[in-house]
């Protein structure tokens, strides 16, 4: 495999002095800073530590801002040559760091100048140490020559929106972990890994939104391709940070070498005590430590579980014996999203075009009670029942209205991509769907909220709906309800603030459920009945038997819904 990117780089950063970038506040290049605990926890887990050769070793650090990874390491490396009688020059090699910002680049600068100084290097040999050391730019798009053993850091935390779209399309050129809505810190993975020599580690702080959500498919198959996740440690709500942050952090251990064990721990008390018995645990030298180890977590692109609770032992257990939803007959799928709601949604009276160009519509706001209480909104729908869009010639309101809102609607990326069809949904409509009886599950939630319509409404595109052709819906609501649904989306849904979790398609997806056909009818028969008696204990016992669940699975799913 080729370790290292084609860069084809210009003369000069044009392309990042367009950005802007480098001029940018702390705020706007999605810079965080790390306390000095968690540099040093990092660089233990990966080995960057006193009693290893580090005159031998090339530790690069992609976004050094103001230090906080690259004074430890330097102090580390420092004091190894002093140690081994070690001069300036054998240490040329033995870094390298790249910061986008010059006055962050700067202060660095001062910062290692004054270590040096400690260590009684100064004069031209730390000038050109410094000048080894220090690469002033972009680490997405500098050059940086040969492999490294380590590479550390905190990648910058910003979304593909706040990154001028020339930049963006250059990143996306180079990078192909780049997908959907990625954040910055994708590509940074995806270059520190390629940077990797053999037997090399990566250890980054960062957000961990990638190991389970839809973009960072293409990053964990890399991963799970040609590394080894070596060890995670969940940082959420601890003080990793020099100041509060709204983020999801993890700290992240990859190898370039085989592997099948991941060493898992959950948020440490940050102290150098506690993080150094974590690190030494983690890394095997003892296991006096709260630490944890699984098999196989990186399978292809798959989502991440980095949790060997009962509650994941329970999922990995059913998938192994049962269906999954799609195979039990269901379909899972997502309302509308129109791209102008202010246009395409609205009352049955302000939306004036035919009656065949609209649909009742229903909302999260529709279904908060945990039954349907529509509020009136429609939503336009511009296709017809074979999927074609619909003629404007044959339905004259209809184009009198789209027209008289035709700079709103044309604006919408999905109109200027399909100009002849500029007056679409993003999503295409399917009027049949109105008229199907489904389950609506709302996306964000702390439980699962499933809704039963009958076939009556159309769902908005923050309701996910179920169909089946195979479970009668009412039962498939109270199995789903009862806790199965939330056993499911926990384990593979990222947690957002408040401990809510994404009820999204490709979490529902996973749910695994019996085939209605292949279970005793005397258990359908009391399921039903349960139903119909409003009998919550009958329910949870018909569920129980469904899953074939034992004591300790009962207790946990107790558990699970008094959460």
């Amino acid at each position: 495999m080729n370790r290292q990117l084609p860069l084809d780089l210009p003369a000069s950063n044009s392309v990042l002095e367009e950005a802007g970038l480098a001029r940018a506040s702390a705020d706007e290049r999605g810079a965080i800073f790390t306390r000095r605990e968690v540099a040093d926890f990092i660089l233990d887990l990966v080995g960057y530590t006193e009693n290893a050769p580090l005159e031998k070793y090339r530790l690069l650090e992609p976004s050094c801002g103001h230090g906080d990874f690259l004074s430890p390491t330097v102090e580390r490396l420092l004091r190894v040559a002093r140690q081994g009688s070690i001069p300036p020059a054998k240490l040329l090699g033995c870094i390298r760091a790249t910061e986008i910002h010059p006055e962050s680049l700067h202060e660095t600068r001062m910062r290692i100048s004054g270590l040096l100084s400690d260590y009684g290097i100064a004069g031209n040999d730390a000038a050109q140490l410094l000048d080894h050391w220090l690469i002033d730019g972009d680490f997405l798009l500098a050059e940086i020559d040969g492999e490294f053993s380590h590479v550390v850091g905190n990648p910058p935390y910003l979304r593909p929106e706040s990154i001028p779209p020339r930049l963006m399309a250059e990143y996306r050129a180079r990078y192909t972990t780049i997908f959907d809505r990625a954040d910055l810190y994708i590509p940074f993975f995806e270059r520190g890994l390629r940077l990797l020599g053999p037997s090399g580690k990566l250890g980054f702080i960062c957000s961990d939104r990638w190991m389970k959500n839809r973009y960072g498919a293409p990053l964990r198959g890399l991963v799970a391709r040609d590394f080894h996740l070596a060890c995670y440690v969940d940082m959420v709500d601890t003080p990793a940070f020099t100041s509060e942050v709204v983020a999801y952090p993890a700290i992240t251990v990859i190898e370039r070498t085989p592997g099948k064990i991941t060493r898992i721990a959950h948020r440490p008390k940050i102290d150098a005590a506690t993080l150094g018995a974590l690190a030494a645990s983690l890394t095997g030298q003892h296991s006096e430590s709260d630490c944890i180890e699984a098999e196989a977590i990186a399978c292809g692109s798959e989502p991440w579980v980095l949790d060997t609770s009962a509650q994941t032992r329970l999922v990995r257990r059913l998938e192994a014996s049962l269906p999954t939803l799609a195979e039990a007959g269901c379909t899972v799928g997502i309302g509308v999203a129109t791209g102008a709601d202010r246009v395409f949604i609205g009352s049955d009276a302000s939306l004036d075009v035919e009656a065949e160009r609209k649909l009742p519509l229903l909302t999260t706001r529709d279904i908060a009670s945990g039954k349907i209480h529509w509020q009136g909104k429609m939503v336009l729908n511009p296709f017809e029942e074979d999927g074609s869009l619909a003629e404007l010639d044959f339905y004259p309101r209809f184009a009198a209205y789209i027209a008289r809102h035709a700079e709103v609607i044309t604006k919408r990326h999905v109109a200027r991509s399909n100009p002849k069809a500029w007056y679409r949904t993003i999503d295409r409509i399917d009027p049949a769907l109105t008229t199907t009886p489904k389950l609506l599950v709302p996306d964000i939630k702390g439980d699962a909220q499933i809704v039963l319509d009958e076939g009556s409404f159309y769902p908005h595109h923050n309701l996910y709906y179920i169909t089946s052709t195979d479970w009668p819906l009412p039962a498939l609501q109270t199995v789903l309800s009862a806790g199965i649904a939330k056993l499911f989306v926990a384990a593979y849904s990222v947690r957002m603030r408040g401990g809510h979790l994404r009820f999204q398609a490709q979490y529902l997806r996973r749910i695994r459920i019996p085939c209605w056909n292949k279970l005793p009818t005397d258990l359908q028969s009391a399921l039903s009945n349960a139903i119909a008696d409003n009998d919550a204990l009958s329910v949870q016992q018909c569920v129980f038997d469904i899953y074939g669940l034992n004591r300790d699975d009962r207790a946990l799913m107790d558990s699970l819904l008094e959460d």
